[in-house]
C-alpha cells in the first residue's frame, strides 16, 4: 500500500486517474488541484463517488506560487507524484501564454521544489503532450527524443516543463519519468474540446467546421486515445518504466477529424453538417497532423485495453445520457 499525490486530479484526465488508480491499486490519492474553470470545482470526482471512499482527500494549491509549509506539511509522506495540472487548451494559449507560461513552467519547477524535499520519493511523472514536437509531416512519427518543434505557447510551456524535469533529474537525482499522450477523449471531457463539441453540435443540428489543409481537402488527423486507457498506460509504467525517461503513450490507428465528426454522427443517429475549413491559414498555432511512435511502449508488452471504435462510441453514449457534461 502506497501513498500517491496526483495534481490536476479534478480535471479531465486526472480525474480518469483517480478512478483507475482506485479500481486497480490499494493506494491512498491525495488529489491537489486549483479548481480552475477547467476542473469543474468537484464534479467530476463527485460524479466518480470517490468520496464513497476514504482513501481519496482533496487539498486545494496553485503552483504558480511556492506550495506553503502547511499544505507541505498536511500532505506528508508520498510514493509517487503525478503531474497532470497545467493549462492545456492550445486557443487559450494563443490569446494568453503568460497564463500557460506560470501554469505549466514557473508551476512546474514549484512542484519540482517541493518534490526534492520528500522523502523516499520513488517517481515523479511529468505528463507531456506530442505538440512539442509540433507538426509532423506525413509518414513522420515522432520518438521519445527527437527535436522539438513547438507550434503554439501552450507546446512550448509543456517543453519548458519537460527541460525542467530532466534538469533537475541531472542535478539534484529527482526520480523524474516524461510521458508524451496525443488527442485524449473520455467521459466528463470539457465541451469545448472537440469530441464534446461535435457531439452537442450534432444533436443541435448545427453546422460543424472542421480544419484541413489549405486546399480544404485534408482534414487534420490525430491518434486518438481514451482517458482510461492512458491512465492504464501510466500504471505500467509505474511498474515496468525507468527514471530519466521518455515514453510515448500512442493511441492505435491515425483517424482525421472528418472521420471522428461522421462516426460520432452515425452514434448520436443524426445526419452530420460540415464543412472543411483552412482553419491553420487564419489561426497560426494549430498543426494539421500529429504523430508519435509507439514502438518502445509496444515492445514493453504494452497493449490497449480498449479498441478506438469501442471506447468511441462508449463516451458517445455515455455523453448523451448524461448530458449535463455538455454545458459550458
Amino acid at each position: 500500500m502506497g501513498r500517491i499525490m496526483i495534481t490536476g486530479g479534478c480535471g479531465f484526465v486526472g480525474h480518469h486517474l483517480v478512478e483507475h488508480f482506485l479500481k486497480c491499486t490499494d493506494w491512498d490519492i491525495v488529489v491537489v488541484d486549483k479548481l480552475s474553470y477547467a476542473s469543474n470545482g468537484l464534479e467530476r470526482l463527485r460524479d466518480i463517488h470517490v468520496f464513497d471512499d476514504r482513501r481519496v482527500s482533496v487539498m486545494t494549491a496553485d503552483f504558480t506560487l511556492p506550495l506553503s509549509e502547511g499544505v507541505a506539511q498536511e500532505l506528508g509522506s508520498i510514493d509517487y507524484i503525478f503531474h497532470l495540472g497545467a493549462e492545456t487548451h492550445v486557443d487559450r494559449s494563443i490569446d494568453h501564454p503568460q497564463d500557460f507560461v506560470m501554469a505549466n513552467v514557473v508551476g512546474t519547477m514549484h512542484l519540482l521544489n517541493f518534490a526534492r524535499q520528500v522523502k523516499g520519493l520513488k517517481r515523479l511523472f511529468y505528463f507531456s503532450t506530442d505538440e512539442v514536437f509540433g507538426p509532423a509531416p506525413k509518414g513522420v512519427n515522432y520518438r521519445e527524443w527527437d527535436r522539438y518543434n513547438s507550434g503554439n505557447p501552450y507546446a512550448a510551456t509543456k517543453a519548458g516543463g519537460e527541460e525542467l524535469c530532466l534538469a533537475y533529474s541531472n542535478t539534484y537525482k529527482l526520480p523524474v519519468t516524461i510521458t508524451h499522450c496525443m488527442n485524449i477523449f473520455g467521459e466528463r471531457q470539457h465541451p469545448e474540446k472537440f469530441i464534446p463539441k461535435i457531439i452537442r453540435a450534432v444533436q443541435a443540428g448545427e453546422k460543424i467546421y472542421i480544419h484541413s489543409d489549405p486546399t480544404r481537402s485534408i482534414p487534420g488527423s490525430r491518434f486518438w486515445i481514451h482517458a482510461r486507457n492512458v491512465a492504464a498506460a501510466i500504471l505500467f509504467l509505474v511498474e515496468h518504466g525507468a527514471s530519466s525517461e521518455k515514453y510515448n503513450i500512442v493511441g492505435e490507428r491515425e483517424v482525421n477529424n472528418l472521420e471522428i465528426a461522421q462516426f460520432v454522427a452515425q452514434t448520436v443517429g443524426k445526419p452530420l453538417n460540415y464543412e472543411l475549413v483552412d482553419f491553420h491559414s487564419s489561426r497560426p498555432g494549430h498543426d494539421l497532423r500529429y504523430a508519435l511512435d509507439g514502438s518502445r511502449m509496444h515492445a514493453m508488452g504494452w497493449r490497449l485495453p480498449l479498441t478506438f471504435e469501442q471506447s468511441l462510441e462508449r463516451v458517445v453514449r455515455w455523453t448523451l445520457a448524461n448530458p449535463k457534461w455538455l454545458k459550458s
